[in-house]
């Protein structure tokens, strides 16, 4: 029979497995959102820049909704808690600020 003691090390485990792929997400979303942020265009008609700040931003938009996505299993929303999430919802928002602003 196993104790209290021996499945909250399962789940300490369990939360350490599950926190890579949502590192990888946030990694992933914070590389794109920097590139957003940092591309410049240089006048008006530099249409290259600007794909590049719209791919950049719809990119970490789309890892911050894998990120959420993945939250939102029911393994993981019963081992992580919700606010682990926050920081690639919290890229994502910035990246469609960008977006909506200037992409």
């Amino acid at each position: 029979m196993t104790s209290f003691r021996d499945t909250e090390g399962d789940r300490g485990c369990l939360r350490f497995v599950l926190a890579v792929p949502l590192l990888l997400f946030t990694l992933l979303a914070a590389y794109f959102c920097w590139t957003a942020l940092t591309i410049r265009p240089s006048g008006t008609w530099d249409e290259e820049a600007y794909g590049g700040i719209t791919l950049s931003c719809a990119l970490t938009v789309g890892a911050a909704a894998a990120g959420a996505g993945f939250q939102l299993l029911p393994t993981v929303r019963r081992v992580m808690p919700w606010w682990v999430v926050s920081p690639v919802l919290l890229l994502g928002l910035v990246a469609g600020l960008r977006w909506m602003n200037g992409g």
